[in-house]
C-alpha cells in the first residue's frame, strides 16, 4: 500500500511514510543497512534496485520517502550536510552565466557558498530583500535562472511570502527555492505555495536532537527529482545510512517537538518584548512583526527560533551570550536543548562587510523543549 494512502495527517505520515517494517523480522523501525555493496543476482540483476550504497541505500531510501511525504513532494534527497544538498541542487540548476537573486538575510555558509564557490564558477548573483515582491522583481534579470528564499530567514526572522515570490520567479521563468529549515514541514510547506524545490538542513529540527548532520532536497516535480538523483549519485555527497537512521527517528516526533518549540518561543519573546536592556526583539509570532500576518497565513504556528538587540552593543550581546546557564553557546539550532549564539561573530561571520551584515548587537536564540520558566529565568539572569 502506498504511503500516500495511510494518511494526509502529517503527525500520522510522520511515523509511517517510509516506515516499512523489515519484511525478514517484522522490526516496525528500518535497520540500519550498514553496507556498501550487494550481492547480485547474476550480471545486472539487482535486489530491489541496490547495488552500491552511494547510489541507493534502504535506509536511506526510507528516510528520502518520508522526506517527500512531509513536504508533500514526490521525490526526496538526502545528503550529508544541507550545503552539500545546495550544492547539487546549484550544480543541477545552474550553469556558468546564469544569475541567482538571494535574499538579504541568509545563513553565513549558503551566502559563502554563492559568493566564494559558485561565483568563481561563473554564476552571478544579487541580493534583494525578499519579503518584497516588488524587489525580488527588480532584481531578476535576462539570466535569472533561480530565486532563493529563507522564511523565516536567518537569523533576522524575516518573512517572505512564498506564494507571492513564487508567481514572480514563475513569471520570470526561474525556479523558486525556499530553504524550510526554521519552519520545517510540519509549519510550513512551500511546495503546496508554488517552490520548485524545498531545502533543509536535516542537522536542525528534523533530526531535532543534536546528534546528526544532513541536508534533504524535496521536489514536486518527477524530472526535476530525477536530474537531482543523477547529480546526487555522480557527485556523491549522500547521507550515510545510520545518519539516515537518526533522522528517520527524529521526524517522528517533529510535530510534537515544534509544538513545545513553538509555545516556548512565544514566552520567552513576551518576555524580552518587555526587557529594559532588549532594543528590539524579532519574532514572526509578535503582532507588531513586520511579516506576521504573511506568517500567520503560511505558517501553523511560529517556530522556536528568537533573535534580539541588546542595548550597549557588540561586547554587550557577546556577554548575554558568556552569561547563559541553561542555554548553551553553540552555534547549530534545532535541538531538544536551548541554544544561544552571536552571529556576528559565529555562524554569520562569513557575511560581514557585505550587504548581508547583521547588526553587532545581535543574539539568537533556538528556544528548546525544556521547562519554559526556566529559560525565561535564565536570559533573565543573562541580560542582568
Amino acid at each position: 500500500m502506498s504511503d500516500r494512502h495511510i494518511s494526509q495527517h502529517f503527525e500520522t505520515l510522520a511515523i509511517h511514510a517510509g516506515n516499512t517494517a523489515d519484511p525478514l523480522t517484522g522490526a516496525v523501525v528500518p535497520p540500519i543497512y550498514q553496507v556498501s555493496t550487494y550481492k547480485q543476482d547474476g550480471v545486472g540483476g539487482l535486489r530491489g534496485g541496490y547495488e552500491y550504497s552511494r547510489s541507493a541505500n534502504p535506509t536511506r531510501t526510507a528516510l528520502e520517502e518520508n522526506l517527500a511525504a512531509l513536504e508533500g513532494g514526490r521525490r526526496g534527497l538526502a545528503f550529508a550536510s544541507g550545503l552539500a544538498a545546495e550544492d547539487c541542487l546549484l550544480r543541477t540548476l545552474l550553469s556558468p552565466g546564469d544569475h541567482v537573486v538571494i535574499p538579504n538575510d541568509a545563513y553565513g555558509g549558503t551566502f559563502r557558498l554563492f559568493a566564494k564557490v559558485v561565483a568563481r564558477w561563473g554564476v552571478e548573483w544579487s541580493v534583494a530583500d525578499t519579503s518584497d515582491p516588488a524587489a525580488v522583481r527588480a532584481a531578476i534579470t535576462p539570466k535569472t535562472k533561480v530565486v532563493w528564499v529563507e522564511t523565516p530567514s536567518n537569523p533576522l526572522l524575516g518573512i517572505t511570502d512564498i506564494a507571492a515570490v513564487a508567481q514572480v520567479a514563475r513569471d520570470a521563468g526561474a525556479r523558486l527555492v525556499v530553504d524550510n529549515t526554521f519552519a520545517t514541514p510540519y509549519l510550513q510547506q512551500p511546495l503546496s505555495l508554488g517552490a520548485d524545490v524545498v531545502v533543509h538542513s536535516l542537522t536542525k529540527y528534523m533530526g531535532g536532537h543534536s546528534d546528526v548532520v544532513g541536508g534533504a532536497l524535496i521536489t514536486g516535480d518527477a524530472e526535476l527529482g530525477e536530474e537531482l538523483a543523477f547529480h546526487q549519485n555522480a557527485m556523491g555527497a549522500v547521507a550515510g545510512p545510520f545518519d539516515s537512521w537518526l533522522v528517520l527517528r527524529g521526524t517522528k516526533t517533529l510535530s510534537v517537538r515544534m509544538d513545545r518549540h513553538s509555545e516556548n518561543a512565544v514566552k520567552v519573546a513576551d518576555m524580552l518584548t518587555r526587557h529594559a536592556r532588549v532594543t528590539s526583539v524579532l519574532y514572526p509570532g509578535l503582532p507588531e512583526h513586520p511579516g506576521h500576518e504573511v506568517a500567520a497565513k503560511q505558517m501553523k504556528s511560529f517556530g522556536g527560533m528568537v533573535s534580539f538587540r541588546v542595548e550597549g552593543g557588540e561586547e554587550a550581546a557577546v556577554e548575554v551570550c558568556n552569561r547563559a546557564k541553561i542555554f548553551t553557546l553553540g552555534e547549530s539550532l534545532g535541538g531538544v536543548e536551548s541554544l544561544i549564539e552571536h552571529p556576528g561573530r559565529m555562524t554569520h561571520a562569513s557575511v560581514a562587510g557585505s550587504a548581508l551584515e547583521v547588526p553587532a548587537d545581535l543574539v539568537r536564540l533556538s528556544v528548546g523543549i525544556e521547562n519554559a520558566e526556566d529559560l525565561v529565568e535564565d536570559l533573565q539572569q543573562a541580560l542582568g
